[in-house]
């Protein structure tokens, strides 16, 4: 039997990317994996079933919506796949300005989506899972969060103070989150992954500077793949992580410990 047979598990940000390699090591491992994201998700789709899991379409765009949408979407979900096993928060975006001269658009839409969609998902399966959810699952059954962070939850940066403030802000939450729920067998988490080749990091490896600096400090000597973070995110989401709480797991190729 596969590791995630019969579970049902949601990522946000699930077109391309990190969510995208979330979402077809699930669908591996004979997940339902509901994909949320703003764009299509047929790539997506593709992957995860034929990687042997079954793949439910959900579109929204938490740059616009608030605690209502996310409510919503949770309930839209639970209608269509019964339950949740596990939420990925993965969906992040980034804007990059000297902070003198940062735009209060950027800073508030790099929120929105970073921090408070995030919280709203956590806090809408959460009332599920405390009403009604865990009554039909076993005993010893626990709904997993696992929220994706990022070194910079633990470093300034350069140029992305609202990315900063927020992925800072996602990792303090997800201690938050831990303490109050741990009891209620919820397990909240993070993964914070290092410099990975997604879009969002495209400018840094195009400049042929940052390129080098960044590799340079890397021991690894790569720049991470999305692929390298799912692998976190199931173990987390994974009976093996039930008494893992409140934790930071840092997946950059040993950058924080250079």
């Amino acid at each position: 039997m596969k590791r995630f047979e019969n579970k049902v598990v949601v990522v946000t940000g699930a077109s391309r990317g990190i969510g995208q390699a979330i979402c077809a090591a699930f669908g591996g491992q004979g997940a339902t994996v509901v994909g949320i994201a703003r764009s299509e998700l047929a790539g997506t789709a593709s992957q995860v079933t034929t990687a042997g899991g079954r793949f439910i379409p959900c579109n929204a765009d938490f740059g616009r919506g608030g605690q209502s949408q996310a409510a919503n979407t949770v309930k839209d979900i639970l209608k269509q796949a019964g339950r949740v096993d596990a939420l990925i928060n993965n969906a992040g975006i980034i804007r990059r300005a000297p902070a003198v001269d940062f735009p209060e658009a950027d800073w508030d839409e790099v929120l929105r989506v970073n921090l408070s969609a995030p919280f709203f998902l956590s806090q809408a399966v959460a009332k599920w899972w405390l009403a009604e959810g865990r009554a039909g699952f076993a005993p010893n059954a626990r709904l997993k969060i696992v929220n994706i962070a990022s070194l910079l939850s633990f470093q300034g940066g350069i140029l992305v103070p609202a990315y900063t403030a927020a992925k800072s802000g996602l990792a303090g939450l997800t201690k938050a989150l831990a303490n109050e729920w741990a009891g209620e067998r919820i397990n909240v988490n993070a993964i914070a992954p290092g410099y990975i080749s997604t879009e969002n990091t495209r400018p840094l490896r195009e400049d042929p500077k940052r390129n080098q600096a960044i590799l340079d400090r890397i021991p690894e000597g790569r720049w991470g793949w999305p692929e390298d973070i799912a692998g976190g995110c199931m173990f987390l989401a994974s009976a093996d992580a039930d008494y893992v709480n409140g934790a930071i797991i840092v997946i950059d190729g040993g950058w924080l410990g250079r």
